[in-house]
């Protein structure tokens, strides 16, 4: 089973998830609440021998910490790295980008973020950057994860932080899931 953790303000509905559902099936995505300790207690549910975390920015941020507790395989595509400090500038009432759902994210989350921050040690992972990824710098994720046995690294230059063509990477993710 692959589970797709989607980014900030965003859904389980969001085209990434549609892509990855129409080429596995076996996809399962969820709403996450705006709590990170919540978000990681409902995700850990699904954090399970041989399943596939897929984790599109703060989404690669919970792949990472869940990948590391659990040893288990992930997807980061334009992970963020310190969403304690790139999402200090959105406290405040938010609106989910899929439906306009209006949320409250508070000061304490960064706190939470925080606590989730996990050292790449035991995990797998398979790192799609794209160099025009207008919200984070992706020089710093290739920093952290080039030269390390335990990660794979594709950047593709240009693009932006959404990474809109998933759909040519879906082979490649295959591949790492059904490796060992």
């Amino acid at each position: 089973m692959i589970i797709y953790i989607h980014g900030f303000a965003s859904c389980a509905r969001s085209n990434k998830t549609k892509i990855l559902k129409d080429y596995f099936k076996d996809v399962t995505a969820i709403d996450l609440p705006p709590s990170p300790l919540k978000s990681i207690e409902l995700l850990s549910e699904f954090a399970k021998p041989g399943n596939l975390l897929i984790g599109s920015s703060l989404g690669g941020y919970y792949a990472i910490h869940l990948a590391e507790k659990y040893g288990l395989k992930a997807v980061l595509i334009n992970p963020s790295l310190k969403p304690y400090k790139t999402l200090k500038a959105y406290v405040g009432i938010q609106y989910r980008y899929c439906d306009n759902e209006q949320f409250e994210w508070k000061k304490k989350y960064l706190k939470e973020l925080k606590r989730l921050k996990a050292p790449v040690k035991r995990g797998k992972y398979l790192v799609l950057l794209q160099s025009g990824d207008e919200i984070l710098n992706y020089k710093k994720t290739l920093k952290k994860f080039k030269n390390r046995p335990n990660a794979k690294v594709i950047v593709e230059y240009g693009g932006n932080h959404r990474f809109e063509n998933l759909d040519e990477y879906l082979c490649m993710i295959e591949k790492f899931k059904n490796i060992n």
